[in-house]
């Protein structure tokens, strides 16, 4: 059995890696054409950040063992590379411990969590947003922001001694990724042209619906990993049930917004709809686990529900622009399925701890994300100018087109579209 459940760990990493790639579609096809290439290469350089800074500071930092338990911060220090190795005559021992894979899969599975954080922040971001200050503030978060609070539940931190409860990551990955997206847009302003000088707010759509719908089903997918992983096994039982909750959620999300959506807009708002679904994952994943069949669809329902209302107010009531939604969806949605499992988990759990919880995590995120793009906007400027705003960070970034188009297609036309 030790096997059978490293093997199911490792992939779940697998999909969760192709969550990736959903971020990288999703957030592609919601900006313009002329910002295609510029998003592509930030999820690109995310992961292989990620990755690198996990093993060399974070993982250490959120997973420092029981000589931290209880504290607010774990150690410095890189991957103990020999303590990642289970033996071949070992495997029994180990898991008459407890143990149900092996320290390297542990390491990676984590790994792909933490990349996944900063990639939120990504698309809130895009459109303006200079390429190197905002690698700086990803390296950053990966190596420090992310794993602390991640240390306080999942390495056996104050919260964990408090009992805050989050199974995968509704406050530790989406609302800490959430809430330092809304530092970010707070710093960095709205695009050019978002917000006119009378008051009416433009819409700017993205370019390509068909390449944020097919993020969303790649994240959809890689969410069966997400949560399903965090079983940490392969409990026939748990991981069933995860996926039954994860997909009844999600589906809910989806119906929940395309009504709100109707009701706000009368229009059948696509992009609501996927952005449903994202939070109905969103909310499920904090309890995903101490869920029935009903509760998963109300708590998917719900979220669905706040995902039109959320990203009006951000809009147009805070004119705060977040192109992809990221602060509603994974700030706000993480925060709804967090405190979800003080209303309607299965087992003692405590709303006000699970408010403490989810609260602390956001606001640390928060503070650190504007803490970092502080300095980074007064020292390297975080911010594009408004020539190359207008030309596009493709051509001022990367010198380069997403498309390969003839000159009668129109792409070598530059304008502020």
């Amino acid at each position: 059995m030790f096997t059978v459940n490293n093997l199911w760990v490792l992939i779940a990493t697998a999909l969760v890696f192709i969550m990736h790639l959903g971020f990288a579609s999703l957030e592609a096809g919601f900006v313009q054409r002329k910002n295609v290439v510029n998003i592509l290469f930030k999820n690109s350089m995310i992961i292989c950040i990620g990755l690198l800074t996990y093993y060399f500071v974070g993982y250490n930092l959120m997973y420092p063992g029981d000589d931290y338990a209880g504290g607010f911060i774990g150690a410095f220090g890189i991957m103990d590379w020999n303590a990642g190795l289970v033996a071949d005559n070992a495997y029994a021992a180990a898991a008459e411990g407890g143990a149900t894979y092996t320290g390297y899969t542990d390491f990676i599975f984590q790994a792909m969590f933490a990349a996944t954080c900063a990639t939120i922040v990504s698309g809130a971001v895009a459109e303006r947003v200079k390429l190197v200050p905002f690698l700086i503030f990803a390296t950053l978060f990966v190596a420090l922001s992310y794993p602390i609070t991640g240390m306080w539940k999942w390495g056996g931190g104050w919260l964990d001694n408090m009992g805050f409860y989050d199974f995968a990551g509704s406050t530790l990955v989406h609302a800490a990724g959430g809430f330092a997206a809304l530092a970010a847009i707070i710093l960095l302003g709205a695009r050019r042209g978002k917000y006119r000088p009378d008051g009416t707010v433009t819409a700017i759509p993205g370019h390509s619906m068909p390449l944020a719908a097919i993020g969303v089903f790649l994240l959809w997918f890689g969410w069966f990993g997400f949560n399903g992983g965090s079983v940490l096994s392969a409990d026939a039982n748990l991981v069933s049930l995860v996926f039954v909750t994860t997909s009844l959620a999600a589906a809910a999300g989806g119906v929940a917004a395309f009504f709100m959506g109707y009701i706000l807009f009368k229009s059948y708002d696509l992009s609501m709809v996927l952005n449903g679904i994202l939070g109905g994952l969103v909310g499920i994943t904090a309890g995903a686990d101490v869920m029935t069949g009903g509760t998963a669809i109300l708590i998917g329902m719900i979220a669905g529900i706040i995902i039109p209302l959320s990203i009006v107010f951000f809009d147009k009531t805070l004119r705060l622009d977040d192109p992809v939604g990221a602060t509603s969806v994974h700030g706000v949605c993480g925060i709804w399925g967090t405190l979800a499992v003080g209303i309607f988990g299965i087992g003692e759990f405590s709303f006000i701890t699970q408010l403490i919880g989810t609260l602390a995590v956001g606001a640390f995120s928060f503070l650190t994300s504007f803490v970092i793009f502080s300095i980074l906007k007064v020292t390297l400027g975080i911010r594009v100018d408004e020539e190359e705003e207008i030309r596009g960070l493709d051509l001022g970034e990367h010198d380069m087109h997403a498309y390969t188009l003839s000159k009668e297609d129109g792409v070598f036309q530059l304008t502020s579209d």
